[in-house]
């Protein structure tokens, strides 16, 4: 294995130690905060797996989430069941709606995919609140039922977005390992090359939203439970566009990290710059381009430093 890529899988191990001793050190919403940045990250981390694997941006992300926030909420209420069997619905359902969406749209992409999109996020506040006998409405759900019975719910909040993160993070670099994603890869860059071993673009394009969809059903459905309560107010189409901005600031990476980046710029620095009042959207307007600039930069300024006398 080669030294930088061992090097990063030891800084993540190392990252991942320091996550799970937070709650040690931390207390109240701070760890709150931390646990809806790790389902945030799960979140920005499907909008990647679209773009890198497929090529594609979505808009309408945030419906995906709410399928599998509601799915969590309305299990709870209606039959008692906890995150840990609710879930596998929600991420089933968020899969099964991704294709029935994808192969509609199979045959469009770039500018005409995104907006349509957009439409199930515009469409979704008026589906849930017309649907309130299951939804809640306006008021929406809480979700309270804990994983582990007589365990702090607090923790338990932390914890189980933290293990869902590692786990999706972690699923993630084996399926760039895999026949699968290599073929889907394929598909995207060279789709001539991939129909001659097999490999059709249409339904590569249909697989990766699938799996993109169910990665934001997940997301959601860890959301509900660690924010305790899902809403209409919190899966607009400014949900699904501060994912893909989220998708932007990590660099569309697939790593822990860079989710972790991604997921901390849509919950943590809006919490630094509660602050700053109504200069609010001016100073996450500077702080998005200040990021946006680095990641862009730091390659040039990372080569230009290696290039000098003397450097590393």
């Amino acid at each position: 294995m080669p030294a930088g890529a061992l090097a990063m899988r030891a800084g993540t191990v190392v990252l991942v130690l320091a996550l799970a001793a937070v709650p040690f050190v931390l207390k109240g919403s701070w760890t709150y905060a931390l646990g809806v940045t790790f389902a945030n990250s799960i979140a920005v981390l499907s909008v990647s797996v679209l773009v890198r694997y497929g090529g594609e941006v979505s808009i309408g992300h945030g419906f995906f989430a709410a399928v599998g926030a509601y799915s969590v909420a309305i299990l709870e209420q209606r039959l008692g069941v906890s995150v840990v069997l609710s879930l596998p619905v929600g991420v089933a359902l968020g899969v099964l709606l991704g294709i029935a969406f994808a192969f509609p749209s199979r045959n469009i992409s770039g500018i005409y995919l995104a907006v349509s999109t957009m439409a199930l996020a515009l469409a979704l506040p008026e589906l849930i609140n017309n649907a309130s006998d299951f939804t809640g409405g306006y008021q929406g759900l809480y979700v309270a039922k804990p994983v582990i019975p007589g365990a702090d719910m607090g923790l338990q909040r932390y914890y189980v977005p933290l293990v869902a993160l590692v786990a999706v993070a972690y699923a993630l670099s084996q399926l760039r390992r895999s026949r699968q994603g290599m073929a889907m890869l394929l598909a995207r860059t060279h789709p001539a090359a991939a129909d001659a071993f097999g490999t059709r673009r249409v339904w590569a394009r249909i697989a990766v939203m699938g799996v993109s969809c169910g990665i934001a059903a997940l997301a959601g459905s860890v959301l509900a439970f660690a924010s305790s309560t899902v809403s209409p107010s919190g899966y607009t189409l400014w949900t699904s566009i501060f994912l893909l901005v989220g998708s932007v600031v990590s660099v569309y990476g697939l790593t822990l990290p860079r989710a972790l980046i991604g997921g901390a710029f849509l919950t943590i620095v809006p919490q630094l710059l509660s602050a700053s009042g109504a200069w609010i959207p001016v100073m996450y307007g500077v702080a998005l381009l200040a990021v946006i600039l680095a990641a862009h930069f730091a390659p040039r300024l990372g080569a230009l430093v290696r290039r000098r006398p003397g450097g590393v």
